[in-house]
């Protein structure tokens, strides 16, 4: 029987992530622009009224979230966004508009009001969660910093059920990606032609 090794998969999602980086870095400013005000309102939909989202600022190339921030915020959401800890866990401060994010570690944006504690994303209705790529099984794909990996292993240990979902570019909705055991699966990937749900 043909097994793969762990360095196998890591050099897998390795080179996907590259590719799929590429990829992102390639598209235009208007298609950037227009996915951002796509994604607003198909991803506002997933949360119920007067409900809390962990969400994030999405930075470069990733599907943009500012209209979505904007879209909650105005619709009367609490909006949780992550701090980058040193050990590169994630702490959760309370969106309060643009004015309120400022220039953190590896070209981040983050929330400056009080820190809430990385427990705090167990209250959510629903996580966003970034990604490269989501597959037909609800996979994620991270950048591999591990981050929401923590996210995910304490939302389970506090037993919490919120609705997890990716936001994505249509074309990183994919049939498979590569998957190690300790891989949890998302409820929906999002992407500018809709909600896919798994």
């Amino acid at each position: 029987m043909w097994t793969v090794t762990a360095d196998q998969l890591s050099n897998d999602k390795a080179a996907l992530r590259t590719r799929l980086l590429a990829e992102r870095r390639a598209l235009g400013a208007p298609e950037r622009a227009a996915a951002a005000a796509a994604l607003a309102g198909h991803a506002a939909g997933l949360v119920p009224p007067g409900g809390t989202v962990a969400a994030y600022v999405s930075v470069g190339a990733e599907p943009g979230t500012r209209p979505l921030l904007a879209a909650l915020a105005a619709a009367g959401a609490t909006v949780l966004l992550p701090v980058l800890l040193p050990d590169n866990d994630l702490d959760w401060a309370r969106y309060t508009g643009e004015d309120g994010l400022a220039p953190a570690a590896r070209g981040l944006l983050e929330p400056v009001g009080p820190r809430l504690g990385p427990d705090a994303v167990t209250g959510a209705d629903v996580v966003l969660l970034p990604g490269l790529a989501v597959d037909a099984r609800g996979t994620r794909l991270g950048r591999g910093g591990g981050s929401y990996d923590r996210v995910l292993a304490r939302l389970r240990a506090a037993g919490a059920t919120p609705l997890l979902a990716t936001l994505l570019y249509a074309h990183e909705l994919r049939p498979a990606v590569p998957a190690e055991p300790h891989d949890l699966p998302v409820h929906a990937a999002v992407t500018p032609a809709g909600v896919t749900r798994f």
